[in-house]
């Protein structure tokens, strides 16, 4: 039976905090942040202690600001410039009021609030009101929009089982970004690591419920009423992405199956043979010693360090994928397991190693709550890093584990039993707690390794698993996906809501993991997949290749094609992901992003914007040579013919197969291009295309960030921000950072509606001022 707190007896402020006591249940209210409020129960009165492995901050690192505090028809408010959050008289109710305006963000309503049961299980039951939308909760397939669906957040291995209705993914993230019907936002994230849900299923009654399986109810409500500062305030407390280095937004080129190292080399040369533009190629666990973490297998891949240095002569960065399970190997001759098995750094269970088959066949488990575990785990990173790789792929690591081998049939998925000891003496805990960060702290400790051992040079991780503030260590990838048009059309709303979610660098397989991929939906994959943040395409062994050859050269030269845009692009995509890493900013933007005030935007599942500027269209349907778009209003031009359209309004726009996916520009930018090129270090940015796209008062804005795309140098002011500003006629460039990009030919491009303009010259200066054509 559940229990719920009393009266309110008393209260007291502390700091920037005020505690409010129901009769022995205690609820703390905290505004670590003028627009963030914690709210957090104790159902003993006693709250826990932060974990030392904690995604979120102590409340003192964020600034708390001066608050008030009053009592007021028994009942306790606490204020700061931005919210106010009110705790009722009775049961622990609380509401919060954003600040000047008055509006009602949330409300626990008079059958709401908290309650908890003596197994450990609790939940808080609020209002949601009837046309309020729902978006974020991380990795999550479907719509857009998630009011009427449950989710549960438990990371779990979806081995060919992704759907539309799909519930738990590889990544936890227990937050959501709440729009109202005016537009209006506030985020929720739960700060709780146990499995959690977020019942959203009841609209007949206006209710949602959030459940813990585990752990406190500790809730931090941010203030908009943009959906800009909701993510910007949530990824303050969450973390942020760490710029990656240029080559990483290229395109990446991946098959679990090539097993050989002449494999590797065959498909590198084939890739600059056919001018598809390419920075990355993947070497899968098959380069392994049978599949053993941390091993090469030498007859298959005889000289590593001297195949990385060919791809890397090619103009190629190789990346390497390594699973979490250490083979069982107790008989010796494996380092790994010796030493791990040694200091007492894997799992437990009774007596002995908890052990479960992975790929290798039993294997143990490193425990990550433990910092020496992490630190020693990181360690074995180094001979990847002397090899010459630069990009590291955790896979498999929610953990994924199965009862016997994972190609067996009748191969069942397991988890850790939830007793599972984790942890040091003294910060012992157990599985419950720290599944959902079993890959976030991997991640952790590794990160902190490849910075060391790195020094100035930028990497890439990427993760499977993860859980809030997952960005801040690694990239990640919308998980096992299929060669099915329907999971073409959910992975744009997969990776919007992943953005939103705080993790901005993601993508989804280019040509699905899973099935056999088909020309016509290749080739519209490559469309869309073009603009993903993470743009790769990768698919499984047991199915037939989709590399952009297999289905002949008109397929080949549509993906070719969408790629060489994506290279163009490269200038402004670049300044997308430094606004991203400064700010948190989604890169692939649902249209609400921008344009919540607008109805028909909202809710917009077949759309994208990749940062502010591009509005992207692509074909998700077989058979459709057309498609509807809709422009939000305002003056938008056509970027591959440059016909000019106004909106709001729809539209019917041309989309043959082997022409290109509809992609708009909004007027009153400046745009940024860079020639083509068959991997971002091919040359320099020379000639730099100033594309200039007036709005209907005939002005123009755009931004072009630069460095050296390489080192962290730019951690240290060696930046450049580049500010383009077209008014009456003219063009004027004003520059800010440390970093001085070189000389260079310019085109400028003046877009209007009978054509365009062109004039070429050659800029040595960093600021300066033309008279555009």
């Amino acid at each position: 039976m559940s229990e719920r707190p009393g009266d309110l007896r008393g209260y007291r402020k502390l700091g920037s905090s005020v505690l409010v006591d129901y009769g022995g249940p205690t609820l703390s209210i905290t505004l670590v942040h003028p627009g963030i409020a914690r709210i957090r129960l104790a159902p003993t009165g006693a709250f826990a202690a932060r974990r030392s492995w904690s995604p979120v901050p102590p409340d003192e690192e964020l600034d708390p600001p001066h608050v008030t505090v009053q009592s007021e028809d028994g009942a306790v408010e606490i204020s700061s410039d931005l919210l106010t959050v009110r705790a009722e008289p009775a049961g622990a109710r609380v509401s919060v009021v954003e600040r000047p305006s008055g509006r009602v963000l949330m409300q626990d309503g008079p059958e709401g609030g908290p309650s908890w049961k003596h197994d450990g299980t609790a939940m808080w039951t609020r209002r949601m009101p009837r046309g309020e939308h729902y978006f974020g909760f991380g990795n999550r397939t479907g719509l857009l929009d998630k009011r009427g669906r449950m989710f549960e957040f438990w990371c779990t291995d979806r081995f060919e089982e992704q759907g539309p209705g799909t519930n738990e993914l590889y990544q936890a993230i227990p937050f959501y970004l709440s729009m109202d019907p005016g537009g209006r936002c506030y985020g929720l994230f739960l700060n709780n690591t146990f499995r959690s849900v977020f019942d959203l299923t009841d609209e007949l009654h206006e209710r949602q419920v959030i459940h813990v399986c585990g752990g406190e109810l500790d809730q931090y409500v941010i203030a908009g009423p943009t959906p800009a500062e909701v993510v910007e305030r949530y990824t303050l407390l969450t973390g942020r992405m760490v710029l990656p280095p240029r080559w990483a937004l290229g395109h990446h080129h991946s098959r679990w199956g090539y097993s050989t190292a002449e494999q590797i080399r065959e498909v590198a040369q084939r890739l600059r043979a056919d001018g598809i533009p390419t920075d990355v190629i993947y070497i899968d666990v098959e380069h392994q010693e049978g599949y053993r973490v941390f091993t090469w297998d030498r007859e298959r891949f005889p000289d590593p360090a001297g195949l990385v240095r060919e791809l890397s002569q090619l103009g190629f960065r190789t990346a390497k994928v390594l699973n979490v399970g250490v083979k069982y190997q107790p008989e010796g001759g494996y380092p790994v397991f010796t030493e791990g098995a040694e200091l007492g750094y894997f799992l437990t269970e009774g007596d002995g190693l908890m052990l479960r088959h992975v790929w290798p066949g039993l294997c143990a488990f490193p425990d990550f709550a433990r910092e020496e575990v992490r630190q020693w785990w990181g360690r074995w990173y180094e001979e990847s890093l002397a090899t010459g790789v630069r990009v590291l792929v955790n896979d498999m690591n929610e953990p994924s584990m199965r009862d016997r081998l994972p190609e067996d049939p009748q191969a069942r998925r397991m988890d850790p039993p939830l007793d599972t000891p984790h942890g040091p003496p003294e910060e012992r805990t157990t599985h419950a707690e720290v599944h959902n960060v079993y890959g976030y702290l991997e991640n952790a400790g590794i990160g902190t390794a490849l910075r060391r051992v790195l020094a100035d040079e930028r990497h890439l991780l990427l993760s499977r698993a993860g859980f809030a503030g997952m960005q801040r260590h690694s990239a990640t990838w919308a998980g096992d996906n299929a060669s099915y048009w329907e999971h073409l059309e959910m992975s744009l709303p997969q990776l919007q809501n992943l953005g939103l979610s705080g993790v901005p660098f993601a993508g989804a397989d280019i040509g699905g993991f899973f099935a056999d991929c088909g020309p016509e939906l290749l080739a519209r994959w490559y469309q869309l997949g073009a603009f993903y943040p993470l743009a790769r395409n990768n698919c499984s062994k047991p199915c037939a290749p989709q590399e952009p050859w297999v289905w002949g050269p008109e397929i080949e030269g549509v993906c070719r094609r969408a790629l060489e845009l994506r290279y163009r692009l490269l200038p402004y995509l670049y300044t997308v992901f430094a606004e991203a890493a400064r700010t948190g900013a989604p890169v692939l933007r649902p249209l609400l992003y921008h344009y919540a005030d607008d109805p028909a935007a909202r809710v917009r599942d077949d759309q994208g914007l990749l940062g502010r500027d591009l509005l992207l269209a692509p074909v998700l349907r077989p058979g459709r040579t057309w498609r509807e778009v809709y422009l939000p209003a305002g003056r938008w031009y056509d970027l591959h013919s440059g016909a000019v359209q106004r909106g709001p309004g729809r539209l019917i726009a041309d989309a043959p197969l082997d022409g290109d996916a509809p992609v708009y520009v909004r007027g009153g930018t400046v745009l940024p291009l860079g020639p083509v090129m068959q991997w971002t270090e091919q040359g320099p940015l020379d000639p730099l295309s100033i594309e200039v796209y007036p709005d209907d008062d005939g002005a123009a804005e755009g931004v072009l960030y630069e460095d050296d795309g390489v080192t962290r140098a730019h951690e240290r002011g060696q930046w450049s921000m580049t500010r383009y500003t077209y008014r009456d006629g003219t063009l004027t460039a004003r520059h800010d950072g440390g970093f001085s990009p070189p000389g260079r030919a310019v085109q400028i491009r003046v877009h209007r509606d009978g054509g365009v303009d062109e004039r070429q010259l050659t800029i040595d200066e960093q600021e300066w001022t033309v008279q555009a054509p």
